[in-house]
């Protein structure tokens, strides 16, 4: 209290209602392979259809439709997950082909060198055919810009190139005739992937047929660290005539560099023609995060988006975008109250045409069912940079889309030299025809190896981040269980890893019976470390797939787990998830293996909780016990979820004895703090008896002088009934029952 230098009244207010809070002992953390969603970034999940919506429906895919499963089936007890989709190394997002149809670019630019390369002599097999191939090999670039093109020329002493084609595209077929004599050279240099023009036949005489323009490029080496395989454009000008041949390329943007080869095949004499090549890589992008540091503009497709996150589910979508002068011949203008014009704040600024409609397609039903169903509506978004809504939000389309679509990526404008500028004194230009384009491209292969499990589940590690109490492991390997134990349970000591047993020979179903199934699991507690944070189930269920009409095995730890979510809710976390009162195991059509009484003793004293189906009764859960070795209460889920529950309330409430002095008062306030929240516990069957000690026996000298404040919290805890034994005692009816010691 302040000292008062003249006559006053001062007021100050004490707070002694602090309490012990409670803490979350329900939430989930899973990693798994999905179909789609964001990869390593952890999604909070409430339900199965949230589950499906965010992370994609499942495949046939084992690792998928375990994952999701797994998740699914916790949340079927509860309602609260944080879902990672793990990362594989062949995930690929689902890329546009641009709004344009052809790109012409003549000049090489500033600041490129080329590399010149030689056109070799024609092979002639009987007179009748002559074949020149062009190999483009790697320039250089200067001050860290990118190496473009400059023109490519062929020149040949006997003869032109003609061809009947006027536009070409990657898989059309040519036709060149004539004949090619020397030898000439080629000159220049491009960036992107690598194009084949290539000879599948030779006809009669001096003419050669059926030419295919193929694509087989690789992926963009990047430099600085930054990712390969973004999506980019390339624009072919072919032109033939005089005896030479002009090849320009677009350049992919800022920070890609790679070298692609040109094979030229054939002969001919006569006219010339143009042709526009246009290929993608598909791009690795994680999600919203990865695109923001590293999609500036021009390094991506030109004029167009990629999906969200990558997968194969991204093939089954596409957009579609009208304007002013191409919305009264949409297919979808339906679906909207009038056509785009000039927003407000363009006509405020001395702009015009800026706005458009913009719809994401559910190409082939896979989202919804139907195909053809819009997914989402974006209306009177604005091509200017600094569009704003009479609200003052930001009605850039590349911001409207960034910031809300669940499925879309803007990766950079059409090649019109208005759109993405500021509106003041812009009349923006149309599109002549509204554009619909379907994404492709997008892959995953759902290789998953588990350093990707690993790599998931490590996000949990981070406990001020992520409040957690029951991890479901899915369908692992032992060694990613482990991992999972020593790196992330053992180390926060606030939530408990559930598994499931697998073959340890080749991570298969256990679906043996008898002793050689009793065996199988046997060896894979065994791979195990000793720990009371870790639960271990008997093996697999089989549950129906509603999704793809199959019947699947499912590891049950996404059930052990949710068994332990739902006794927070019916009862307290120290009660045990076991037995036919909170055991019952949901959607079982059968168990993998259902173990016999013998079978289950086996398991039991390893460490092993037998789930097991009785006739009539359901599927239960018939155990409790952790993976801890060592005889003690903590090799019971009741004890340890007791004491995680403890520890964790306690601990955020001693968090405000931080800084205070360690005298008698902040000692027995503290204590004062702790002992009812104890008699609660107790009160509520957790505990039995308590004890808290707190003075100047613990707190001495030494430890006040070290800056130290301790207290010993003695526990008693409750047990579960594992075992029941019923005596029954037959007496004679002339014998007193106090006889015989009843």
């Amino acid at each position: 209290m302040p000292f008062q230098l003249s006559p006053g009244v001062a007021v100050v207010e004490k707070d002694f209602t602090s309490i012990i809070p409670a803490v979350a002992t329900s939430p989930g953390a899973f990693a798994g392979i999905f179909q789609w969603g964001p990869v390593l970034d952890p999604l909070t999940v409430t339900s199965e259809n949230v589950l499906a919506e965010r992370f994609g429906k499942p495949n046939n895919n084992q690792d998928v439709f375990s994952s999701f499963f797994t998740a699914a089936n916790f949340l079927s007890y509860t309602n609260n997950l944080l879902v990672v989709r793990a990362d594989t190394a062949n995930q690929k997002n689902a890329s546009c082909t641009g709004f344009v149809s052809s790109i012409t670019t003549s000049s090489a630019g500033s600041g490129y060198t080329t590399a010149a390369v030689t056109f070799s002599a024609p092979q002639t097999t009987g007179g009748t055919r002559a074949t020149g191939t062009a190999s483009i090999s790697a320039g250089t670039t200067s001050a860290g810009t990118p190496v473009a093109v400059t023109s490519v020329v062929i020149a040949g002493t006997a003869g032109q190139f003609t061809c009947a084609a006027t536009t070409l595209t990657v898989g059309d077929t040519i036709t060149i005739t004539g004949t090619l004599g020397g030898t000439g050279t080629i000159t220049g240099y491009t960036t992107g992937k690598v194009y084949t023009i290539s000879a599948l036949t030779a006809g009669s005489g001096s003419s050669v047929t059926g030419f295919t323009v193929t694509d087989a490029g690789t992926p963009i080496v990047t430099t600085a660290g930054t990712p390969t395989g973004l999506t980019y454009t390339r624009g072919f000008t072919v032109t033939t005539g005089a005896g030479q041949l002009s090849i320009a390329i677009v350049n992919p943007g800022s920070g890609y560099t790679a070298a692609p080869t040109i094979t030229v095949t054939g002969n001919g004499t006569g006219a010339s023609f143009t042709a526009v090549i246009q290929a993608f890589a598909a791009p690795k992008i994680k999600n919203a995060a990865d695109y923001q540091a590293t999609a500036q503009d021009g390094q991506l497709s030109v004029g167009g988006f990629v999906a969200k996150f990558p997968g194969s589910l991204g093939n089954s979508l596409s957009f579609s975008v009208a304007d002013s002068v191409s919305y009264s011949a949409w297919d979808y203008k339906d679906s909207f109250d009038s056509a785009p014009g000039t927003s407000s704040y363009a006509a405020s600024v001395g702009g015009s045409n800026d706005e458009m409609h913009i719809v994401v397609i559910d190409d082939n039903g896979a989202w919804t069912g139907s195909a053809g169903t819009i997914l989402e509506k974006y209306a009177f978004v604005s091509k200017a940079s600094d569009a704003r809504k009479s609200d003052g939000t930001n009605n850039y389309y590349k911001n409207v889309i960034n910031s809300n679509s669940r499925y879309l990526w803007w990766a950079d404008h059409p090649p019109l030299t208005t759109w993405g500028t500021a509106a003041a004194g812009v009349a923006f230009e149309n599109l002549t025809t509204a554009r619909t384009i379907s994404l492709v491209g997008g892959v995953d292969d759902f290789a998953a190896t588990p350093a990707n499990y690993q790599e998931g589940f490590a996000l949990f590690a981070n406990d001020e981040l992520y409040d957690i109490a029951l991890i479901p492991t899915g369908r692992v390997t032992a060694a990613t269980v482990t991992y999972v134990i020593n790196n992330i349970a053992e180390v926060r000591k606030d939530c408990i890893v559930f598994t499931s047993p697998v073959d340890v020979s080749d991570a298969s179903v256990i679906t043996a019976t008898g002793s050689t199934g009793a065996n199988k699991i046997t060896a894979f507690r065994d791979a195990l470390p000793s720990t009371s944070y870790a639960v271990l189930d008997s093996g697999f269920k089989y549950q129906y797939d509603r999704y793809n009409d199959a019947y699947r095995y499912v590891p049950l730890n996404g059930d052990i787990a949710g068994l332990c979510a739902r006794t927070d809710y019916t009862n307290d976390p120290w009660f045990s998830p076991g037995g036919m009162n909170r055991g019952q195991v949901k959607n079982v059509v059968k168990l993998a293996f259902n173990p016999s009484k013998t079978e289950r003793d086996t398991l039991y004293k390893k460490g092993v909780n037998p789930v097991v189906a009785f006739p009539g009764q359901g599927t239960v859960l018939f155990g409790d016990k952790t993976l801890l070795s060592a005889p003690s209460a903590f090799d019971r889920i009741n004890v340890r979820r007791l004491f995680i529950v403890l520890e964790k309330s306690v601990a955020t409430a001693a968090k405000f004895q931080l800084f205070e002095f360690n005298d008698g008062f902040t000692r027995a306030q503290f204590k004062n703090l702790i002992e009812p929240f104890l008699r609660d516990v107790q009160g509520r069957r957790g505990i039995t008896d308590f004890r808290v000690k707190c003075d100047d026996t613990n707190n001495t000298g030494e430890v006040i002088d070290r800056n130290e404040f301790v207290a010993d919290i003695f526990i008693k805890p409750n047990r579960s009934i594992n075992f029941i034994t019923l005596n029954f005692v037959a007496a004679r009816s002339a014998i007193s029952f106090n006889e015989i010691g009843a």
